[in-house]
């Protein structure tokens, strides 16, 4: 067996074997098989795609490329497939939590348009990302709730494996995709997993067609762990919510556990509460919506908040955000039909709210906040998104570009489909 082999045997569009890809990623985790062959390798898959089986294999294999925690208690996972403004775990964790389910869940860095889980909450002084599975274990039994960055060796054949796909193109790849996400969310040891599937152009999969069948080899995959598994299509073809930027979105969060969030948000939020509330507890959407509604209203969620921060740490009474700041207007009047969520993105890292590399560091006080969404009238003049910079800045007529105007009203759809076990 040899890696020219199987590159051949997929370029031919043949079915490989669950020990040719167990060869493959085993040899690219220990050095064997070089960067450049493993770019082949991914290429082929890209192009070709995979059956259903050989993802459940690569799946499988990821997964035992390392740890798979057990913890001991029951637990919801949700997972985002990222987006431009997407703090949805900073109110939906607390919130779910205030409603006696346990979240343990185990998030990332950004690598791309803004930070990750764990950069939006290290812009909270003195949070900790970092802990022992024991505190981690101990802390969700406490309080129903804990988030960290990766802990252990947790499948360090995806680690591997993504930031070559990061540089050869391949992170649309819907099997690769599929493989990564599900080998984490299950080495991460919850029981149950819903998983937020952003779709437009400021998403991995900008069509319906893609997101579905994506979302459906998911499920297929969690179903095969016996891990009840969710997914919620949703719009990401403009920023989620308002802040876009790692303390920006913080404090917005904190706004929306406020109950003054953006419709968007709070859509989104009370939508993933109910589904996760619902699996675990057994109860209806419905009901599990209800519950997570009044919770946002009565404070309970934000006290939930206010408990995890302290648990870990933090302070939010010091949240810094750069106090330079311009407000760019409307260069007329009309309806915004369309916000560029992509560009947004990439002018977001500009200002050094992302990273284009792994060792990039991150200025937690700058971003964007959008003061006008698609479907909003808009007079000539009145202020369209402000931008908060320090060192980096952006060309004002960039920003303005993502904003198109027009004589006519749109109104957007956030929640595209809702696919479960039953579909």
């Amino acid at each position: 067996m040899n890696i020219l082999d199987i590159i051949d045997k997929k370029e031919q569009n043949q079915k490989l074997t669950y020990e040719e890809l167990k060869y493959v990623v085993n040899g690219f985790l220990n050095g064997e098989i070089k960067d450049y062959q493993m770019s082949a390798f991914l290429t082929e898959i890209d192009l070709l795609g995979m059956s259903d089986e050989e993802t459940l294999d690569l799946t499988d294999i990821m997964l035992k490329s390392g740890e798979v925690l057990n913890l001991n208690i029951n637990a919801v996972d949700k997972h985002s497939t990222g987006g431009v403004g997407d703090k949805t775990t900073l109110v939906l964790a607390p919130l779910v939590a205030s409603l006696g389910v346990n979240v343990a869940k185990m998030s990332g860095r950004g690598l791309g348009h803004t930070g990750g889980t764990i950069d939006k909450l290290e812009s909270i002084p003195g949070f900790k990302t970092n802990m022992t599975l024991e505190n981690f274990q101990n802390q969700v039994k406490k309080i129903g709730i804990a988030l960290v960055g990766t802990m252990g060796n947790l499948v360090p054949a995806d680690k591997k494996i993504y930031a070559l796909r990061d540089v050869t193109g391949t992170v649309d790849s819907i099997p690769l995709i599929a493989s990564s996400v599900m080998s984490k969310k299950i080495a991460s040891g919850s029981n149950k997993i819903v998983i937020d599937l952003k779709v437009g152009e400021g998403a991995l999969v900008n069509n319906l067609k893609d997101a579905e069948k994506l979302g459906k080899l998911m499920i297929k995959i969690g179903k095969h762990y016996n891990k009840e598994t969710a997914c919620l299509l949703t719009n990401m073809n403009e920023p989620l919510g308002r802040a876009v930027g790692n303390a920006l979105e913080v404090v917005e969060s904190i706004n929306t556990l406020k109950g003054n969030g953006p419709a968007d948000l709070i859509e989104l939020v009370t939508e993933l509460s109910s589904l996760m509330v619902s699996m675990e507890k057994g109860i209806s959407e419905e009901e599990a919506k209800t519950m997570s509604l009044e919770n946002l209203k009565n404070g309970q969620a934000y006290r939930k908040f206010l408990e995890w921060v302290t648990a870990q740490g933090g302070d939010i009474s010091n949240i810094k955000i750069s106090q330079n700041k311009k407000h760019l207007t409307a260069p007329k009047s009309g309806y915004i039909t369309q916000i560029d969520a992509l560009e947004i993105g990439k002018l977001a890292r500009n200002l050094g709210a992302g990273r284009l590399t792994e060792n990039d560091k991150i200025d937690h006080e700058v971003g964007f906040v959008i003061n006008k969404k698609v479907g909003d009238k808009v007079e000539a003049g009145e202020t369209l998104i402000t931008v908060y910079y320090n060192e980096k800045t952006v060309p004002d007529e960039e920003v303005l570009n993502c904003f198109k105007i027009d004589d006519y009203e749109v109104k957007p759809k956030l929640i595209i489909e809702k696919l479960t076990n039953l579909n």
